[in-house]
């Protein structure tokens, strides 16, 4: 009998290990824990077995992330003492490449009055949106042009948008990501293009309970609004779940770790593994002022150069605005973000303190953590916001400003019970004053025994009990806002530097930018390229 060569045994050998191996892969769609078969068309367990990674939101940017040392290791000439360095690690996330425009936020406000701006009961919707044009007054300015036309004039319409309080951007970020999904549903075919993209309609879609309650979540009008790929032959519908991974996180504020990571930029600081030092501004470099030979002696940001001086002397290095420019009208960081540093200061997820507690985390670091959980009925579905309990939504901030806390369709949440809190990693829902100075984080076994003089003491707003007083400006409603501004001197252009403002004021000098964290192996396959 004639033998068969050796290096053929080798080689299917080598074939049929190959084989088995991607059996349990896309490619045969049998299952690595079972044998079972998946995504067979005669039903079963379904399996997105061609994922390709979560696709790049609408206006982002990709931040892969790493490891960077937070806070300020330069100077500290307003002795605020509330940026000490510590090293940090951030997952990769998506950040807006700009901040968020007037344009971005008008169309914000035309859904919303398009939605309840002619119902007399909802209209309030739309008013609390609205940003307060009034911070462009001066009493000794004059400045009511921009209270009359920054907003809403197509002069403006690739400025910054401000006026605009924490909870307002909060709730910005909120809507995006529900219109950024309903449309994904629809160009996917599990929504009716024609019904759901079109302007005029009224669909209020709320991802979170598509997810949890997708058939309820369409309304009586399910049949009209549902798309061919949703439709089965067994008069049933498919909607697209979490597993499919076709719909986004949720758009939302970005921590403070993350801005300020993302705002250093540290590509062109890297040397193999390491870093080669600690940087001053977004751009490389020790000065405010542009050293490339083509663009020699421009500023790199839009802040205020000196006393009555923003925008330099006329005819020479002028910005051309005085205000607020454009948001791309600077050079973008290493990252490719725009605006990092200087035009306006931005809003982040954090609640202000002025200790960073790295002992207590390195990883990810947030301040303002409020775990929740959807109400479930007695039939067991989510229970979500209308127009009958809309009522318990609403709160009257101290300022007057109305706020909606949850708009119509969405789920009504509250904090979780004793139950939900026997874990060994948190032991309670608020945990915005979390190891800040109480007994808990002190060294000083006195500290917090006295509920009258704890560290951070803003009892109410009323004061006309003595014993009820405010021994401090920072309380759990006080937000942190980085970087400088259109307002600012040069110093608050270093990312480190941290400042905080009540989340329901506004200002002329801070807007916002969105977030979305990536969800999947932070690591870049492909080696970076150099820039």
């Amino acid at each position: 009998m004639k033998k068969t060569p050796l290096f053929i045994l080798i080689f299917s050998l080598i074939f049929i290990i190959s084989c088995n191996k991607n059996s349990y892969k896309s490619g045969k769609n049998i299952s690595q824990a079972t044998g079972w078969k998946i995504n067979s068309s005669d039903g079963g367990f379904k399996l997105n077995s061609k994922y390709k990674g979560q696709i790049n939101a609408p206006g982002m940017i990709f931040i892969q992330g790493g490891t960077f040392v937070k806070g300020n290791t330069k100077d500290n000439v307003m002795h605020d003492w509330n940026n000490t360095p510590t090293q940090q690690y951030v997952r990769s996330f998506f950040l807006d490449e700009t901040e968020v425009t007037n344009a971005m936020y008008v169309e914000y406000l035309f859904w919303l009055k398009n939605m309840y701006g002619n119902d007399n009961d909802l209209v309030e919707i739309y008013k609390s949106a609205l940003p307060d044009t009034l911070v462009w007054r001066n009493p000794l300015g004059f400045n009511e042009d921009m209270v009359n036309n920054y907003l809403r004039h197509p002069a403006f319409q690739n400025h910054p948008v401000v006026g605009v309080s924490w909870k307002q951007a909060t709730n910005y970020a909120k809507w995006r990501t529900q219109r950024v999904n309903v449309r994904i549903l629809a160009e996917k075919g599990y929504l009716n293009r024609d019904s759901v993209l079109n302007p005029n309609s009224k669909l209020n879609f709320n991802t979170n309970r598509y997810l949890l309650d997708p058939e309820n979540s369409l309304g009586d009008n399910i049949e009209e609004l549902i798309g061919d790929k949703a439709k089965t032959e067994a008069d049933s519908f498919d909607f697209a779940g979490i597993e499919d991974g076709i719909l986004l996180p949720a758009y939302r504020l970005p921590t403070e770790t993350e801005w300020e990571y993302a705002a250093l930029g540290m590509d062109e600081m890297r040397n193999a593994n390491l870093y080669r030092g600690k940087k001053k501004f977004p751009w490389e470099g020790e000065y405010t002022r542009s050293q490339r030979k083509k663009t020699l002696g421009d500023q790199l940001a839009n802040y205020k150069l000196g006393k009555g001086d923003y925008g330099g002397i006329a005819g020479w290095s002028e910005t051309g605005s005085g205000i607020t420019t454009s948001v791309r009208s600077y050079p973008p960081n290493s990252f490719g973000l725009f605006g990092m540093g200087g035009n306006v200061a931005e809003w982040v997820a954090d609640v202000y303190r002025p200790i960073i507690d790295e002992d207590a985390n390195d990883f990810n670091y947030f301040r303002g953590n409020l775990y929740t959980k959807p109400v479930i009925d007695e039939s067991g579905k989510v229970t979500t916001v209308t127009k009958e309990n809309l009522s318990d939504q609403f709160e009257r901030l101290p300022n007057g400003r109305i706020n909606f806390k949850n708009l119509p369709g969405e789920l009504i949440e509250v904090n979780l019970d004793s139950i939900d809190l026997i874990r060994t990693n948190y032991s309670k829902s608020d945990n915005r004053d979390f190891r800040d100075g109480d007994s808990e984080s002190s060294r000083f076994f006195y500290m917090g025994q006295d509920q009258n003089k704890q560290m951070y003491n803003a009892p109410s707003d009323n004061q006309s009990d003595p014993s009820d007083f405010r021994s401090s400006l920072i309380s759990n409603d006080s937000r942190v806002y980085k970087g400088g501004s259109w307002l600012d001197r040069s110093y608050y252009l270093d990312p480190a530097q941290r400042r905080f403002f009540p989340e329901y004021m506004t200002t002329n000098y801070i807007g916002f930018r969105c977030a979305m964290s990536y969800l999947g192996e932070s690591r870049n396959v492909s080696k970076p390229k150099k820039r």
